[in-house]
């Protein structure tokens, strides 16, 4: 499995981005997806999260202005991001899980500065 994250950049604070995953193989449509962020220094923590069913789950500091979703016909997981604010400032990383297995794409940077 390989992951392609894409669609990061510079936005200013309140503004929007909106990342997308393309996916090859054939377990997306069964994996769980997931993106994940890391900023300097920190550990890398969940954003959100959606199952294969489409349950979908949100850390707190991104609840009520991000929205994950996935297409499985495109193979594909997105990520919405509004009200950005320059605490999401972070490299962005796709996640698929299947099982105990793990796949990880290549992040993407997203930078919130004015």
């Amino acid at each position: 499995v390989q992951l392609q994250a894409s669609g990061g950049g510079l936005v200013q604070p309140g503004g929007s981005l909106r990342l997308s995953c393309a996916a090859s193989g054939s377990i997306f449509s069964i994996a769980y997806m997931g993106w994940y962020r890391q900023a300097p220094g920190k550990q890398r923590e969940l954003v959100a999260g959606v199952s294969s069913g489409g349950s979908t789950n949100y850390a707190d500091s991104v609840k009520g202005r991000f929205t994950i979703s996935r297409d499985n016909a495109k193979n594909t997981l997105y990520l919405q991001m509004n009200s950005l604010k320059p605490e999401d400032t972070a490299i962005y990383y796709c996640n698929a899980l299947l099982g105990v297995q793990g796949y990880w794409g290549k992040g993407t940077q997203v930078t919130v500065s004015s």
